[in-house]
């Protein structure tokens, strides 16, 4: 009779022991993957503080040559400053020396990786990179195909 009690209490023991841990597991998981899919709501939920505006050296003077319908390219001089003012001169190769000036101010897209300089006949978009500038078209994306690493500018 004492073995079967003492069987029966041991028997007892182990499976809530084994009940009680498997319990513990489980939540440990639950909040294991609630912590995940916090981090991770809170990850989209907040913009990423790297980017070109907060993270790379932007001002300063970019120079390149655009392509162009009708010369030989358009020599283009973009310079941003500090204060949110640009300077654009432009050059069209092979048919006049005139350089072309544009003043204004621009201002940053949500993302903080472009920029719109905005005058007063238009705006134009580029994408700011490490020590580049590239122009994108008027939908605000990187132009694509044979022509594309023209409209690149570099400091």
């Amino acid at each position: 009779m004492k073995k079967l009690l003492l069987t029966l209490s041991l028997a007892s023991i182990l499976i809530w022991s084994c009940n009680n841990e498997t319990k513990s597991s489980a939540a440990d998981t639950t909040t294991i993957s609630n912590t995940a899919d916090t981090t991770k709501t809170d990850y989209t939920a907040t913009a990423d503080p790297h980017n070109a505006q907060t993270s790379l050296d932007w001002n300063g003077t970019y120079k390149g040559i655009t392509p162009c319908a009708d010369c030989e390219g358009i020599e283009t001089e973009v310079t941003l400053n500090p204060d949110m003012s640009f300077l654009i001169k432009t050059k069209y190769k092979g048919k006049s020396d005139k350089v072309y000036e544009e003043k204004g101010k621009f201002k940053w897209d949500a993302t903080g990786s472009k920029v719109t300089l905005e005058t007063v006949d238009h705006h134009r978009l580029f994408f700011v990179g490490e020590n580049t500038l590239t122009q994108l078209d008027m939908d605000g994306n990187k132009v694509t195909g044979a022509l594309a690493d023209s409209y690149v500018l570099k400091k």
